[in-house]
């Protein structure tokens, strides 16, 4: 899951996936903006066919607590 999600944030910023890390902060570290953090949602929705809770979306701010939601959603879905 994480390297799938790394692999999405580099769709919307450039950095480079060997420097994206668990606690890093989407907005002040990897500098997606808001729209890009929606954007990058929406692509997650298509990619593992869920949906993602706006006001859970607002409480995300690094990618380990991404790849912790995108994990319990994807195995509730199973």
């Amino acid at each position: 899951m994480f390297e799938k999600l790394a692999e999405i944030i580099c769709n919307y910023v450039e950095v480079e996936p060997e420097d994206i890390h668990p606690e890093s902060r989407f907005i002040e570290d990897l500098g997606l903006t808001s729209f890009d953090f929606m954007s990058m949602l929406g692509e997650l929705e298509e990619e593992f066919d869920i949906e993602v809770e706006p006001k859970k979306s607002a409480e995300i701010r690094t990618v380990q607590e991404a790849v912790d939601y995108l994990t319990d959603l994807t195995e509730e879905e199973i």
